[in-house]
């Protein structure tokens, strides 16, 4: 749910030509823009998104996000409970783009060859 033909060949695009290059859907979500970058400041220590990888790929995802907190209940309860836990939007939103490239990625990962007999 949320995927559009927009948001579908601009991640299609990201992966390439050669999907096999992405061993894990942590590759993806950095190729996205989408993995937790840590960084500390004093005694707090908090995360950022990565600055680095396809920016089109990261609108992508956020058009995803903003469509299913739109539209999707899971996505609405899963926002409410998270901000109960004190998490602020930005964060949430961060979590949310990092789950909608998990599911990309395993939708499209190139399965395994099956040998010929």
């Amino acid at each position: 749910m949320g995927i559009g033909p927009d948001s579908a060949v601009t991640l299609l695009i990201t992966m390439g030509d050669n999907p096999e290059r992405l061993n894990t859907e942590a590759s993806f979500a950095g190729l996205c823009r989408v993995s937790p970058v840590e960084y500390p400041s004093g005694r707090r220590r908090t995360r950022r998104l990565n600055y680095g990888g396809d920016r089109q790929a990261n609108a992508a995802l956020h058009r995803i996000v903003f469509t299913r907190l739109r539209h999707d209940p899971r996505t609405q309860a899963y926002y409410e409970r998270r901000t109960q836990e004190g998490k602020t939007r930005r964060e949430i939103i961060r979590c949310l783009k990092r789950y909608a490239a998990r599911e990309v990625f395993n939708l499209v990962r190139p399965v395994s060859s099956i040998p010929a007999l």
